[in-house]
């Protein structure tokens, strides 16, 4: 089955940067679509960045020249970017896959912006 494995989250200071990696197998990766969401306490998961199969990318207002969402194909990985951190950004960041097999969510990588 499609399975997903995010890594790369931790703890960073404000204005810092990370790398979120995300891994899928059970899949030929290169037929689906990628996206990127998270998820703060107390509020719903939302959308952040997404690149299709073509390699469109699209992107949220509130990440939009901060974060940049790339795919290696060879690797079945689809990375996200991230600058420029805030506090505001601290969540659970969610990577999904949708394609002809259906949509799946990985088990998340908490990201933390404090000083």
């Amino acid at each position: 089955q499609v399975q997903l494995l995010e890594s790369g989250g931790g703890l960073v200071q404000p204005g810092g940067s990370l790398r979120l990696s995300c891994v899928a197998s059970g899949t030929i990766f290169s037929i689906n679509n990628m996206g990127w969401h998270r998820q703060a306490p107390g509020k719903a998961r939302e959308f952040l960045a997404a690149i299709t199969k073509g390699g469109t990318t699209t992107y949220a207002d509130s990440v939009k020249g901060r974060f940049t969402i790339s795919r290696d194909n060879a690797k079945n990985t689809v990375y996200l970017q991230m600058a420029s951190l805030e506090p505001e950004d601290t969540a659970v960041y969610y990577c999904r896959l949708t394609g002809p097999s259906g949509s799946y969510w990985g088990q998340g990588t908490q990201v933390t912006v404090s000083s």
